[in-house]
């Protein structure tokens, strides 16, 4: 049927052909009717022939002089030839013989954008919204939002599509472009209420359901999204998105298994995608099946290959492994990379220092510091290894160091001490502990966990006995 259809189009068509080369060439008994011209440069403008379209317009134009459809379509080629102030000229003409074609008033806007004059176009628009009812409405008001997104009032945006919606609920693509709209302007509690709204008169309408979970999601208030997007998949079971959303607001709320299993959902239903390959290596990575999270971080990786930060992940399951050698050979892809993140550095000097490589683990951890100076994680690491090392001269200077660029933080105090009291120096080291105590007391923590057997120190335990007396008075 549809080829019998194409056929007869084409036929059609040829011979509208042969009667204008007709009437052009003064052929007698030629004619053409008005809706025949507008066939012929609708041809012609689908095979970019514009100057072949012109002509078929200004002809028919004498021929019906009185045709708003035939200066439409001639000011249509206007704007194609981009000559816009041409293309007003003709519209204002058509709009004599007839102002109730919504085309004037999308080509009029088109001209404006062209131009460079959004406020004539959104002018244009707003009053011819009360011209034009149903269908022509709906159309006038997404051209009015694109018009707002062109010279971005976005608010805007979400208040022509919210129109759209009060008008025609069920309508599809106003329900796909507000999803994202209303997440760009976090208006999500209107978006709860608009939707919930068409859902009362609607239940079944699943892109309704979506967004309304999409909204809660934006506030997050993942339980509730959870259930909307639940009703959005029994209404269509074959809804990805909804199950791709359902992966994020599980992980949002720590359930991790059920996160994984909407999340290979999606792979079921729709093209796998690195994204839910290393969102499903996270989930496996937080239930701490590290030989897992790596399959799925590796899979992430074969259609990422470039992505240096999938490589440290998988590291950093090799490191909470304690497999150090593992972890170190994925730091070292990630690193042809992307060489000096600091954090792909901080990771490969404690692999080298749980190695007893000190030496290496110290370079790494000097080109933490020299990405960034003022962050304490590069210090701490630093003194921490030269410490556990024995190179206690070299973090003494390094303590200093650390207390001067990173304006006198605490725990740097309090590795002092232990440095100071590890190289012999108690007296200085004990006045480094009493000062680190009285700015932070509550990182005496970190101080023991250098090193648990400085307990033993009797002039530390005095130190910790007088502030601790101190705190109770």
């Amino acid at each position: 049927m549809k080829d019998n259809s194409y056929r007869e189009d084409r036929k059609e068509l040829q011979e509208l052909l042969k009667q204008f080369e007709n009437l052009k060439n003064g052929r007698q008994h030629s004619f053409l009717e008005e809706e025949s011209f507008g066939k012929l440069i609708d041809h012609y403008q689908e095979k970019e022939e514009l100057s072949k379209a012109m002509e078929v317009a200004e002809i028919g134009s004498d021929q019906y002089p009185y045709s708003s459809m035939l200066l439409i379509k001639k000011a249509d080629i206007f704007l194609a030839n981009r000559r816009y102030h041409d293309a007003l000229k003709i519209l204002e003409q058509a709009s004599l013989l007839d102002s109730t074609d919504i085309n004037l008033y999308i080509l009029k806007t088109d001209a404006y954008l062209a131009m460079d004059q959004q406020e004539k176009a959104v002018e244009l628009l707003q009053e011819a919204l009360s011209l034009f009812e149903g269908e022509e409405k709906i159309e006038l008001l997404f051209e009015l939002a694109d018009v707002y997104d062109d010279y971005e009032d976005f608010d805007k945006v979400f208040d022509c599509l919210k129109m759209i919606l009060e008008e025609e609920p069920n309508n599809e693509e106003a329900l796909y472009k507000i999803c994202f709209w209303t997440d760009f302007t976090g208006r999500n509690e209107e978006s709860i209420r608009l939707h919930q709204q068409i859902i009362d008169d609607f239940p079944y309408n699943e892109l309704a359901w979506f967004n309304l979970a999409a909204a809660y999601q934006g506030i997050k208030l993942y339980e509730k999204a959870l259930d909307a997007y639940q009703y959005a998949i029994t209404i269509d079971e074959k809804f990805d998105y909804a199950y791709r959303n359902m992966g994020d607001a599980y992980i949002r709320l720590r359930k991790y298994k059920e996160a994984i299993e909407v999340l290979e959902k999606v792979n079921e239903l729709a093209k796998p995608e690195d994204v839910i390959f290393e969102a499903i290596g996270h989930c496996y990575d937080r239930l701490k099946n590290f030989a897992q999270a790596r399959l799925y971080y590796r899979k992430a990786s074969h259609m990422r290959p470039d992505d240096s930060k999938l490589y440290y992940k998988i590291a950093c399951t090799y490191f909470k492994e304690g497999h150090w050698e593992n972890s170190i050979r994925q730091l070292e892809l990630a690193m042809k990379i992307h060489r000096y993140p600091a954090e792909y550095n901080l990771l490969a000097g404690e692999c080298k220092m749980q190695m007893g490589l000190f030496k290496d683990a110290i370079q790494y951890f000097s080109n933490v510091i020299g990405v960034r100076p003022k962050n304490a994680a590069g210090w701490e690491a630093l003194i921490r290894c030269l410490y556990r090392a024995t190179y206690f001269d070299e973090a003494i200077e390094q303590c200093d160091a650390a207390l001067r660029i990173t304006q006198n933080k605490p725990l740097f105090l309090f590795y002092k001490s232990a440095v100071l009291l590890g190289n012999g120096k108690s007296k200085e080291a004990i006045l480094q502990l009493e000062r680190a105590m009285e700015k932070a007391p509550r990182l005496l923590k970190r101080f023991v966990e250098l090193n648990p057997a400085i307990l033993q120190n009797q002039l530390v335990v005095d130190v910790l006995a007088r502030f601790k007396r101190r705190r109770s008075i």
